[in-house]
């Protein structure tokens, strides 16, 4: 489950990161002005989120860092932005509800990567609907990718593999349970190219028409 908290700010980063992938660099390219608002508003969505946490009852773990410091760098990373002024890494964010902190933290890092995952596919999928628009794709076609691309989301959280957590935290449910709060990061160059990877995979098992007209959309013909 996402923390509400957090919403407002995916929804800038999500939006950052479509003109990113739906847009040539020369006219989507981040303003500095922009960029510093960008990291204002993450600084700000920092600072409540440690007041939040800390709130309702998260602790960190024996021997790690305190919790705000977990999370200023958690921010610190998603200020990051690539050569061409957008954000450079993709972030997840889950909290799950386990009999141990070990059961907890499990699911909440599988939600957080699908959540990656999720952001990733919403990227994709608006780049398809672009191509209709601009009828580089026909109405057919576009469904048939954006039902794989939809389909394919479990396998590619799957093989993003092993994640180490910027925030790891926990908090008390209950006399038997405990909920684990997790912030999880990604190379966004990296998590699309597993992403595209996979989805060319499942393509090829429908058409390979279909997979070349991706790769044409996508432009890494020869990838």
């Amino acid at each position: 489950t996402v923390l509400p908290e957090y919403k407002i700010l995916n929804a800038i980063l999500l939006g950052l990161t479509l003109l990113a992938v739906a847009a040539p660099a020369a006219q989507a390219q981040m303003s500095k002005k922009q960029a510093k608002k960008l990291h204002k508003a993450l600084a700000k969505e920092a600072k409540k989120a440690i007041k939040e946490a800390e709130a309702k009852g998260y602790y960190e773990m024996p021997g790690a860092l305190p919790l705000s410091t977990q999370m200023n760098e958690s921010y610190r990373m998603q200020m990051q932005m690539d050569e061409e002024g957008y954000p450079k890494f993709i972030v997840g964010e889950a909290a799950a509800i386990g009999g141990t902190k070990i059961a907890a933290k499990n699911q909440a890092m599988e939600a957080a990567k699908l959540e990656l995952a999720g952001k990733i596919e919403s990227n994709i999928v608006a780049l398809v609907e672009q191509s209709i628009a601009n009828e580089q794709l026909t109405q057919e076609d576009a469904a048939s990718i954006t039902e794989t691309v939809t389909a394919s989301k479990n396998i590619i959280s799957k093989k993003l593999g092993l994640v180490r957590p910027l925030v790891e935290a926990y908090r008390d449910v209950g006399k038997e349970n405990v909920e684990a709060l997790v912030r999880i990061a990604y190379d966004k160059e990296m998590a699309e190219q597993v992403s595209i990877n996979t989805i060319k995979e499942e393509l090829k098992k429908k058409s390979e028409d279909l997979h070349q007209k991706l790769d044409n959309l996508l432009n890494l013909s020869g990838n």
